[in-house]
């Protein structure tokens, strides 16, 4: 009886140990997964939560969050959505009415709930239309109070249209740039990229939505690629080093541009070169991935893939980046991409010029000073100091005639030409005789040069009597001339 039993428990024992272990361990690494990165897109502002609101509706598995001022926006918004308002105590549940510097007052003074909403998330999604109060001056508070707790932050924005006008723009252009260094990443939209996806007769409704349609599936994409696994896997640690600095330095750099595309294309003959044109271009950005310094790629399609398509479109991103660029790719292959390729491309740190309208401000800005400057010649006053170089030379030209007509240089060859012409009709005339013009001409000659040349000496201070002798040489000479002039004119002949 005892060999029974001691044969039949380690059998039970070793059986039981086998089946119940994995099981709990697979619970376990789920549960841990879903605690370790969560991820929250906040929409602040009235455009933000506009675009918010409609991306709760189509992506799962992250938390959103609308943030305004303005209670009745907070109405119309998704309910999928947490609401989050404030400033209730300066703005009555109104807008800002475009005061960027009391949407941050409000931010400030919110500053403890806004932690609140941050707190505890890896990845933060900060969303804002750019050129309004609440969202252009809330949007550094938001992204300062991220950085401090720690978590990425990624920056979406957009700005405004230019009929909008200048102003809007400006507001945008000093929201941005305050909020970029407070980053990891961010990605700018301009929304006048719009009409090269719709006709100009779309309504402004469905084309706002087309904006928020491709975030949307940008964004599913990146998610998509962090939580779920695949043959080649791409997690949130790959993620970190992509948007982080050079592995050498081990410095982290903020506020680089991002560009993120997602696109999903039907699987045929020449789709891989369709695919790659589609994801290298999208017409809402400004720029695109020429020199970026980081890259993550992922590709998803059926499990019969092949690795010729997957190297032909990992090649040609390769050789648009920087060559000492960080590259992670990933390869994930599903059912549910039956007949479909996706590629979801995030490249970091690329070079673009955001604001197009810029150097169109600067001009309006030259022209009111030149009228500021044409102003004050007609009032006789002095011109504004800070006048630009390019200016002062379009004014030069309007102060040389003036100061021209005082020297008269044309006035003196006039005067010779005048002697000259007295001097040859004389000489017509003193023709007829043959004797005077030989006689005239070498005394007429010396008189002028010894005048000349006393106006000159006079100038070398000489003395009294050096000046007496030339007067009585200059005496002698003209009795000489009335002695020979007495006779009269037949005897002179002989």
């Amino acid at each position: 009886m005892a060999k029974k039993k001691i044969k039949k428990s380690p059998k039970k024992s070793l059986v039981g140990k086998s089946r119940k272990k994995p099981k709990k361990r697979v619970s376990r690494i789920k549960s841990y997964q879903a605690k370790r990165i969560k991820i929250r897109v906040i929409g602040i502002g009235g455009g933000g939560s506009s675009i918010v609101s409609e991306l709760a509706s189509r992506m799962t598995r992250i938390s959103f969050v609308v943030a305004n001022t303005d209670i009745q926006a907070l109405k119309t918004a998704s309910k999928k959505a947490l609401h989050f308002q404030f400033g209730t105590e300066l703005t009555r549940g109104l807008g800002t009415g475009m005061n960027a510097e009391l949407g941050r007052e409000i931010a400030l003074k919110e500053k403890e709930r806004i932690k609140k909403l941050l707190q505890g998330y890896d990845f933060c999604i900060l969303v804002a239309c750019l050129g309004g109060g609440t969202g252009s001056g809330a949007i550094p508070v938001f992204a300062k109070i991220s950085q401090e707790l720690g978590n990425i932050t990624y920056g979406i924005f957009t700005l405004p249209f230019q009929f909008e006008g200048e102003k809007k723009m400006e507001i945008a252009r000093s929201a941005l740039k305050k909020t970029r260094s407070k980053l990891d990443i961010f990605s700018v939209i301009p929304n006048e990229r719009i009409f090269r996806i719709i006709d100009k007769k779309t309504p402004l409704r469905s084309a706002l939505s087309m904006i928020n349609q491709s975030l949307a599936e940008s964004l599913e994409g990146l998610i998509d690629m962090i939580y779920s696994p695949g043959l080649i896997n791409i997690d949130f640690a790959d993620f970190k080093t992509v948007i982080s600095g050079s592995l050498l330095s081990q410095k982290k750099t903020r506020g680089q541009l991002v560009y993120l595309n997602t696109v999903a294309i039907a699987r045929r003959k020449g789709t891989i070169k369709d695919l790659i044109e589609k994801v290298l271009y999208n017409p809402l950005y400004s720029y695109s991935i020429n020199g970026a310094k980081g890259v993550l790629l992922n590709i998803s399609g059926e499990k019969n893939l092949s690795l010729a398509e997957v190297s032909r479109i990992s090649k040609t991103i390769s050789e648009l980046v920087d060559k000492e660029a960080k590259i992670i790719f990933g390869v994930s292959q599903n059912k549910k991409y039956s007949g479909i390729i996706k590629t979801t491309l995030l490249a970091t740190g690329c070079k673009a010029r955001m604001f197009p309208s810029k150097p169109r401000s600067a001009k309006k800005k030259i022209i009111s000073k030149i009228s500021e400057v044409a102003s004050a010649i007609i009032q006789k006053e002095e011109p504004p100091k800070d006048i630009p170089k390019k200016i002062k030379k379009k004014s030069k030209p309007k102060s040389k005639p003036r100061s021209k007509p005082r020297p008269k240089p044309k006035s003196k060859p006039k005067l010779k030409l005048k002697k000259k012409k007295k001097v040859k009709k004389r000489r017509k005339k003193a023709s007829s005789t043959k004797v005077i013009p030989i006689i005239r001409k070498p005394k007429v000659r010396k008189l002028k040069v010894k005048v000349s040349d006393i106006q000159g000496e006079t100038r070398v201070r000489k003395n009294a009597l050096q000046i007496k002798k030339e007067m009585e040489a200059e005496e002698k000479e003209i009795l000489d001339k009335e002695k020979f002039w007495e006779p009269p004119a037949f005897l002179r002949k002989k």
